[in-house]
């Protein structure tokens, strides 16, 4: 299978700029000690745009992504936040 996915430049100024994949559904949860990512395809692929995204050279570090309930997740998700070091 292959997945070509458009990784938008960088921007200083407005930051990153998120693509998501109609369709997608993505949750997260806390079990005990571990994050469970529950993703169906389109949000699987999403979640890889993301993560290509802010690993471009231009993104600076400390940079990092938020993603809730109110942006993106499932309702009755956890907070996921990335940063990039």
């Amino acid at each position: 299978m292959e997945v070509k996915i458009e990784i938008p430049k960088y921007n200083g100024g407005t930051g990153i700029t998120y693509l998501w994949t109609d369709g997608f559904e993505l949750s997260i949860a806390i079990k005990k000690d571990a994050i469970l990512i529950k993703a169906n395809k389109e949000g699987l692929i999403s979640m890889a745009n993301h993560l290509l995204n802010l690993a471009q050279d231009d993104v600076p570090k400390n940079h990092h992504m938020h993603f809730d309930e109110l942006n993106s997740l499932e309702e009755g998700s956890s907070e996921l936040i990335i940063e990039k070091v």
